[in-house]
């Protein structure tokens, strides 16, 4: 390993560290910086140029000043990946915090990734059951789909997170399912909390877990998805296993970068971010997928926060330009204490009917899904006209509707955090709920599924 080092730095600012006068320096290169106390930090080229090199610091740049000495490695960022890291917990630039044995690498592995072929893409097929009835019945992820999970501050999507992680499963006997969980960000309670709830209810024995939290340098938080996915691939592509890779939380991620881009000066893009945002959140989202000939595949479920929960917001609006659909976590729900609070009318997945229906889920999948979405839109138009003209003003079958609204949200949407539903029993559920509707209100279902699931709540009594 080549090292050329350096004592001519011109100034420091922010996470940022201006070094003059070098010969040909790679950009990615990993860079040490040794303060005249003889503290070494990390960190990577930036930029290049003729005159200067701009070195970010993974870590606080307190101490480094013109007497500093900056050593460059002449090697880009990798990940030591091996199946050995299942059941770790690693920080944000992958180095292990759990008190467990040294990682032994089969290989390291460039963080940055290869994207993957669009002509060895391979459409998504498929489902993964997530053990929550909202998402495997209303907006079902397929695997090496991405989708993601669109919440507020204060919410509970760090519980939906774990939830996932913990109920997520594929089917099949042979199929090996992995979990790679990259908490961004996150303050040292949510940390602790994390690393118990894994280790708790056993889900750290398949899953790798890197944790950045809240006190660690900003520029960290720019690598510690990129070592997640670059795991996932590992894991999926070399070791043929099923992957799910969660991120959350991605605003604090895209935080991080505004934070970076305004030390180097960049001209700003939509409030602050800078204007190559699209394309970076791109580069992370489209490492999900199957890729054609192989065994395994990486599915993505990012999370983040709308501030004011603005869904219009910068990331969201470009997330959701780039993901195929996804789960809305409602206040209002949650207000009720609905556990999970996703509200199914605004959420999407783009991708699911390449994975339900006969030979995947059930037959009828599709059309309850399709009816069910038609019976809680009118029954949430219904209570705005309540609200108006009051209750003893609906009809009969208006009524019917409503009462299945209240008792989709109550028995549906409210399973807790820790009920783990089967799919058929929440497709099951499902039709339990339709026995409250007349017969003649199913229009979205076929006749003859409607025969062979369809029993009315009328007919039962008799």
């Amino acid at each position: 390993m080549t090292q050329q080092e350096y004592q001519t730095i011109e100034q420091v600012k922010g996470p940022l560290v201006f070094v003059e006068k070098t010969d040909d320096i790679a950009y990615g290169d990993i860079v040490e910086i040794e303060t005249a106390e003889g503290e070494v930090k990390k960190g990577e080229v930036l930029e290049t140029s003729k005159d200067v090199v701009i070195v970010q610091s993974y870590e606080d740049t307190q101490g480094i000043g013109q007497d500093a000495r900056v050593r460059f490695l002449d090697q880009n960022v990798k990940m030591p990946c091996t199946d050995d890291l299942l059941g770790r917990v690693l920080d944000g630039t992958g180095e292990p915090i759990d008190d467990g044995p040294e990682i032994i690498p089969e290989e390291e592995r460039d963080i940055v990734g290869k994207a993957i072929n669009p002509s060895s893409r391979e459409l998504p097929e498929d489902y993964i059951q997530t053990g929550i009835s909202t998402i495997d019945i209303m907006n079902t992820l397929v695997r090496g789909q991405k989708l993601p999970i669109f919440s507020g501050s204060g919410l509970p999507h760090n519980e939906l997170a774990m939830q996932i992680a913990r109920q997520a499963d594929v089917q099949g006997e042979d199929e090996e399912f992995a979990v790679v969980f990259a908490g961004m960000g996150i303050t040292e309670e949510e940390s602790q909390d994390f690393i118990e709830e894994f280790r708790r209810t056993g889900a750290l024995e398949r899953s790798v877990v890197f944790l950045n939290k809240a006190s660690d340098p900003a520029p960290e938080r720019i690598i510690t998805p990129r070592m997640a996915l670059t795991t996932a691939e590992y894991l999926a592509y070399e070791e043929g296993m099923e992957v799910l890779v969660i991120m959350t939380d991605m605003l604090n991620y895209a935080n991080a970068l505004r934070e970076v881009s305004a030390a180097r000066e960049e001209v700003p893009g939509r409030r602050g971010y800078p204007g190559y945002m699209y394309t970076d959140l791109a580069n992370l989202y489209e490492r999900a997928g199957i890729i054609n000939g192989r065994e395994g595949s990486v599915t993505q479920i990012p999370i983040l926060t709308m501030p004011n929960d603005d869904i219009t917001h910068p990331i969201p609006d470009l997330t959701g330009y780039i993901t195929e659909g996804q789960i809305v976590v409602d206040r209002d729900l949650d207000n009720q204490d609905y556990k999970p609070p996703i509200d199914v009318l605004p959420s999407l997945s783009r991708l699911m009917d390449n994975g339900i229906g006969e030979g995947f889920t059930r037959e009828d999948h599709g059309d309850l899904k399709d009816q069910i979405y038609a019976l809680y839109a009118e029954g949430q138009n219904l209570r705005d006209l309540v609200a108006i003209v009051g209750e003893d003003a609906l009809s009969e079958k208006d009524e019917k509707i409503l009462n299945f609204t209240r008792k989709f949200e109550e028995e549906f949407v409210n399973q807790g955090n820790r009920e783990n539903r089967e799919m058929m029993d929440s497709l099951d559920l499902g039709w339990e709920l339709l026995s409250m509707v007349p017969e003649s209100e199913l229009t979205k279902i076929d006749p003859e599924m409607r025969e062979k699931y369809f029993k009315n709540s009328e007919q039962n009594e008799e």
